[in-house]
């Protein structure tokens, strides 16, 4: 068994707590950026759920960037993955929205908008983070030279 576990509170000091305390900031953050993207932009019932689906797909993009700059081109601070990445744009990304969102299409009797927004919604998250990461690669090789 590890001693330190049991004593209480070293796993804080040791280094858990910091990034606890910035993943909670950063997703905190996210939400209120999240939020205050569907205050802006609503959608009206039975229509395509077009901000859910813009937030969701910028922040695959801007994960796919962030991913790239802190693991190949920066040797960033220990905190900036967690608070950014895991906090702020896992606080951004709303998936559980984008599935109640498509269960209210087919409860409000639009089904092909439902399936269509499932489907258009996973394929543009991973295709933006594919071109993120890409270009990413690619601007830092120009960078580079």
């Amino acid at each position: 068994m590890d001693r330190s576990r049991s004593r209480g509170g070293s796993r804080w000091r040791g280094g858990e707590g910091p990034v606890l305390l910035v993943v909670a900031t950063g997703g905190a953050l996210g939400a209120l950026a999240r939020y205050a993207a569907g205050r802006c932009w609503p959608t009206a019932a039975g229509t395509f759920p077009w901000t859910t689906f813009a937030v969701n797909v910028v922040g695959c993009f801007l994960i796919g960037v962030l991913l790239v700059l802190v693991s190949e081109v920066f040797s960033p601070h220990r905190l900036i993955r967690p608070l950014l990445g895991t906090g702020v744009l896992g606080g951004f990304t709303t998936f559980s929205t984008y599935a109640v969102d498509a269960q209210r299409l087919i409860e409000d009797r639009h089904p092909g908008t439902a399936l269509a927004y499932l489907a258009a919604t996973v394929t543009a998250a991973l295709v933006a983070v594919t071109v993120a990461v890409r270009g990413t690669r690619t601007i830092a090789s120009w960078v580079r030279r």
